[in-house]
């Protein structure tokens, strides 16, 4: 299921380079799944393999999200998403397998991998939120 939201960004004007718009974007996406009812339970989770954006839960079912945050002057019509690639999409899949036996959750556990695009408007001051659920199969 994908859901498309616009929303205002205030401090989306100080976001100048690419760690700093993935950072705000980041931020502008616990924001959303809090408001859908996520508890977020990590933040930049990382190995040495990689890194997972955020791990949340949403009834019982462990939600690990990537976020790709694109500046909608320089995008060049190239959707954020459109960054996840297959290699990125089994290195998410890696990751999480990890994560979950690292943690020790449950063989059984349900869990899934859904992705965020951000699509920030700086000028106007406003970021759309496109929200992938169950975007990368296992």
């Amino acid at each position: 299921m994908s859901h498309n939201k616009a929303i205002i960004v205030s401090r989306v004007t100080m976001a100048e380079n690419t760690k700093q718009l993935g950072y705000w974007g980041e931020e502008i996406a616990q924001t959303h799944l809090q408001g859908k009812g996520y508890k977020i339970i990590e933040h930049n989770y990382r190995n040495k393999w990689g890194e997972i954006d955020i791990v949340a839960q949403k009834n019982r079912v462990v939600v690990f999200i990537e976020v790709k945050t694109r500046d909608s002057a320089n995008s060049n019509n190239f959707l954020p998403e459109q960054s996840v690639t297959s290699q990125k999409q089994a290195k998410l899949r890696m990751l999480c397998e990890i994560y979950l036996n690292e943690h020790k959750y449950a063989h059984d556990q349900e869990w899934q991998i859904d992705v965020i695009s951000i699509s920030l408007d700086k000028s106007a001051k406003k970021a759309k939120i496109n929200h992938i659920q169950n975007a990368v199969y296992g």
